[in-house]
């Protein structure tokens, strides 16, 4: 592998610390008994002390320097005298292993004295410091110009999901959206455990991928010799709890679904499923009013917050509109009682583009989509779905031709789907039967018929109310994001490809030396387009510098040869 300046250095480093007997990576347990943010609130001098973390700046002056040390809680800076870090004879500590051999990035351990510095600055006076992890690669280097200005900031979407961690170091907002991630999760779970309802896990990998419209992930079981499906819902088996007796039962589930990526949507989900007996989708909407109210004051303290400029309004109740009310305002169209082909030009008309796999369910679910779903901002209930967009939801009570269902929708995206659960197991036979019927006519997400389920059913299942909540999009929304990568520790990609050197032929073949090649690359031009874009001046600068600083044994170069290599 060839390693920048910067790398080979710090690798220098490192073999130095060992040269010392300093273990750069030891194993024991580090004693940290207080941490940077609430040392820094309740600030008292005087105090001993001993925390961990990451240096991210150094000012050396001398016999005495002040660095700031980034632990899991926050910054605080920590001053370093070479008479009090090392009172003896031997000062190796300061004056090597501080000034010459740690960098920014590396983990230390600090034991110490609370104290003020003149400027006002909490601080910790060493008295006592250990390496805990040498750095290898550099941090990027972002700064803060005293009116707030950011400068050289860590922004590249793709560098920062593809390196997280990176991202988490010296972007501290993104720690805070993926700390309101968790007390988002936490407070459902403390509304739900309250209720005496019981957290499940249910299996991940499945041989039907039933409780949804999705296409799967298709896998291989060796032992078994079946294929098996990575689960797009966890709906049937949370059902069938129900049927076992459990009065309330829900789940956060880790879903998947091998469909498109965007902004909204990743192949990998997370929902909470909440299933409760002797409920309907009237209690449900109540339920959601309240949990989503009390999840947003767990993050912000109000049951408002702002999205995209805009301020949303989680305080119950929220505006309820029927999906035929919905389609009929923002088109024009009334689907009560329309048939496919009827639907099939509305779509034409409204410039849907469809398909002859799409049954009728699929063309209002269009319709919808492309010409309602934006308008609601604040949140709102779309009610009452036509039958054949909701397979595993009861008939409404008094609305032929619709069932006992719900989506709720924010800023125009939708956050939770809740019935009326169908337990009818004829009708959910009959239901199953006509999505086989959908897939023989093309559409890849029509549901597979469960027979296990239909068994239990038949078993007799309460009357029950279930509802799926998108913890991703609510943390979207929570946290005034615009793309779920950002919410997502480690968002789907395409794989890196990962070059275990540079291709030095390649190099050659532009005419530089064999026995230069390698130097060439290891000083950053390690590619034929790197080699080209550079001014041959600034290349054969900086070539010929790296060559007195190693002090290779290559004649210098000239500025002839070196704009021969780059075609100048």
């Amino acid at each position: 592998m060839i390693r920048s300046e910067q790398e080979r250095v710090r690798l220098d480093s490192l073999q130095q610390l060992r040269q010392l007997g300093i273990d750069p990576f030891p194993a024991a347990a580090y004693p940290v008994d207080t941490h940077a943010a609430p040392l820094a609130a309740d600030f008292k001098e005087g105090a001993e002390v001993c925390l961990a973390g990451r240096i991210l700046s150094r000012r050396i002056m001398g016999k005495a320097s002040f660095a700031e040390l980034q632990d899991a809680s926050g910054k605080i800076q920590i001053y370093l005298n070479r008479d009090e870090l090392c009172p003896g004879e031997d000062k190796t500590t300061y004056n090597t292993v501080f000034k010459k051999l740690l960098d920014r990035g590396d983990v230390v351990g600090v034991k110490g004295t609370t104290f003020t510095t003149q400027t006002g600055e909490p601080s910790v006076l060493v008295k006592e410091l250990t390496v805990l992890s040498k750095s290898i690669r550099p941090l990027p280097s972002v700064k803060t110009d005293e009116d707030g200005n950011v400068h050289d900031a860590f922004t590249d979407p793709e560098l920062r999901y593809r390196m997280r961690y990176v991202d988490l170091l010296v972007n501290p907002h993104v720690k805070q959206t993926f700390e309101a991630r968790s007390k988002v999760i936490q407070a459902i779970r403390d509304q739900f455990t309250e209720q005496g309802w019981l957290e499940v896990d249910t299996p991940v990998l499945q041989a039907i991928p039933g409780g949804a419209a999705a296409r799967p992930f298709i896998t291989h079981h060796n032992a078994l010799d079946i294929p098996l499906y990575l689960r797009i819902a966890n709906e049937l088996y949370l059902k069938r709890l129900i049927v076992g007796g459990f009065d309330g039962v829900f789940e956060f589930s880790r879903n998947f679904r091998n469909e498109g990526m965007d902004r909204t949507h990743n192949p990998e989900f997370t929902i909470m499923e909440l299933y409760v007996a002797y409920k309907d989708y009237h209690w449900m909407m109540e339920t959601i009013e309240q949990l989503l109210g009390r999840v947003c004051s767990a993050v912000h303290g109000s049951t408002k917050t702002t999205l995209a400029g805009q301020e949303i309004d989680f305080t119950p109740p929220y505006r309820r509109v029927t999906m035929r009310d919905a389609i009929l305002e923002h088109t024009g169209v009334d689907i009560d009682g329309m048939d496919e082909a009827g639907l099939r030009q509305a779509c034409a008309n409204l410039d849907i583009e469809v398909d002859d796999s799409m049954g009728k369910g699929k063309l209002i679910d269009e319709m919808f989509g492309e010409c309602c779903e934006a308008h609601y901002v604040q949140p709102t209930f779309i009610t009452d779905y036509p039958v054949e967009m909701s397979p595993l939801t009861k008939v409404h009570r008094d609305k032929p031709g619709y069932t006992e269902r719900f989506e709720l929708f924010i800023n125009g995206t939708e956050i939770a789907n809740a019935y009326s659960e169908l337990n009818d197991p004829i009708d959910q036979r009959e239901r199953f039967e006509e999505q086989v019927e959908l897939s023989e006519r093309g559409d890849d997400e029509a549901m597979f018929i469960d027979q296990d389920f239909l068994r239990a059913l038949e078993y007799g299942m309460p009357p029950t109310s279930g509802v799926g909540i998108g913890i991703d999009r609510l943390v979207m929304m929570l946290t005034d994001q615009t793309s779920i990568q950002e919410v997502l520790f480690f968002p789907q990609m395409r794989p890196e490809v990962f070059r275990t050197g540079p291709d030095l032929g390649a190099l050659e073949a532009l005419g530089i030396p064999a026995d230069w090649a390698p130097h060439v690359a290891a000083a950053g031009f390690d590619t034929p387009e790197a080699i080209k874009e550079a001014k041959p001046t600034a290349l054969r600068e900086k070539l010929n510098g790296y060559r007195k600083k190693n002090k290779l044994d290559l004649p210098a170069l000239q500025i002839e040869e070196v704009q021969a290599w780059t075609g100048a």
